[in-house]
């Protein structure tokens, strides 16, 4: 419902103003670092992970604080939540807000955009993006062009997790799944859709039973998706009575579907990031012999980004915010496992060579899958329409509901 009501007020708006134009005559950097100086930075963004509100709240708020005097403050919220709050201040006329900088992709920056929700261009206009950035590697959004109202923040990539100690690789692909569920009763299950995760599950398997993802990357086709959807249901359903529960339910989230893995109750977990098993090593809550694999060719992956709202108080600081994330230095930190493990969107071949030797000699961890192994499997995210249909079909389709 909330959904609904959130598209239905963002096409009213669309139609009753005239889109946002690019800011003119907005500050260059240089000029936003010294009016963002005793400034603070309201910085909206999902807080669902411990391990990344600490490296916002003890590395970047510190950092940010020590080199341009600026206070950063993490507020938790879900995207969809702050993107609904920015459009009832837009429809209100409400030209000063409280959110200065969002952690935002997807479904939710497309519908930002199509509101006229987000202040830019301004990716191109931060040094470093410009220097370190490949233009060309966060040109779309789940298919849905950025045009530079994002900034790219990180990359996240979908893995399996298991324990080595108890079985080797399970499966490579849908039909070896296929046969290890059914041959291992009750010991796997995903998280239920809308759940980042499950909802990230749905999709890979939908690539895999209606071949491939190219067929719909050119924007959403109600035609091609009601001929082949049918194929990702009939998939699902096979595989349904021999899951956790006899599939008569499912962890509500990922958070459910951690727990069920820690205790055993489940042999498999998953994550759409990289390093979750190194960095739950590193926590104690995982043995060292937890390791992660991916389907063959076929591992979703994305792009994260900072953007800024268009009723932004502080421009300034929120431009430098974004530009600091984005420095070799905050990549490099976020990068390291024990500080989150995301992957960096910087081009290594723009980098200093001090720097580029820094980000080799990071040690990702046994758990952590070689980067070329990711890249090689890897596929991109599809336009958003698609992950919203398959969700909700999946709840008519699978769930029963």
């Amino acid at each position: 419902m909330k959904k609904t009501v959130l598209l239905l007020g963002m096409i009213l708006l669309i139609l009753s103003c005239q889109r946002q134009t690019p800011q003119q005559g907005a500050l260059t950097h240089d000029q936003a670092l010294v009016k963002a100086r005793g400034t603070q930075v309201n910085f909206y963004m999902w807080g669902g992970s411990a391990t990344i509100n600490a490296w916002i709240d003890d590395y970047v708020a510190k950092q940010v604080k020590e080199q341009f005097d600026i206070v950063l403050k993490r507020v938790p919220m879900d995207a969809e939540v702050f993107v609904n709050k920015l459009l009832t201040e837009k429809q209100a006329g409400k030209s000063k807000g409280t959110i200065d900088l969002v952690w935002i992709n997807g479904e939710n920056f497309k519908n930002a955009r199509q509101a006229d929700l987000l202040y830019g261009p301004i990716a191109d206009r931060l040094p470093n993006f410009k220097a370190y950035i490949d233009p060309k590697s966060v040109e779309f959004d789940f298919g849905f062009p950025v045009e530079n109202y994002e900034v790219p923040y990180g990359k996240a990539q979908f893995v399996f997790v298991f324990d080595s100690a108890k079985m080797e690789r399970p499966f490579d692909s849908t039909a070896s799944l296929e046969e290890w569920v059914i041959g291992h009763p009750g010991r796997f299950t995903y998280a239920q859709p809308p759940d980042f995760t499950g909802s990230a599950f749905l999709r890979q398997i939908f690539y895999a039973t209606t071949g491939g993802y190219e067929q719909y990357m050119h924007g959403f086709d109600e035609d091609l998706y009601l001929e082949k959807s049918p194929l990702v249901w009939t998939y699902l359903n096979r595989i349904k009575p021999y899951l956790w529960q006899q599939g008569t339910s499912y962890p509500k989230g990922s958070t459910a579907l951690e727990l069920l893995f820690q205790r055993g109750e489940v042999d498999i977990n998953m994550s759409y990031y990289q390093a979750h098993a190194a960095n739950k090593i590193m926590e104690g809550k995982y043995p060292s012999t937890v390791r992660t694999f991916v389907m063959d060719h076929n591992s979703i992956y994305n792009n994260h980004f900072t953007a800024i709202p268009f009723n932004t108080p502080n421009i300034n600081g929120a431009m430098v915010v974004a530009n600091f994330l984005i420095s070799p230095e905050a990549q490099l930190s976020k990068n390291t496992p024990a500080n989150w493990g995301d992957f960096t969107v910087l081009d290594m071949e723009k980098l200093p060579t001090e720097a580029r030797q820094n980000f080799d000699k990071l040690d990702l961890g046994d758990a952590t899958l070689d980067i070329d192994l990711l890249n090689r499997n890897a596929v991109p995210e599809i336009p958003s329409e698609y992950l919203t249909r398959l969700e909700t079909d999946w709840q008519r389709f699978v769930l029963g509901k």
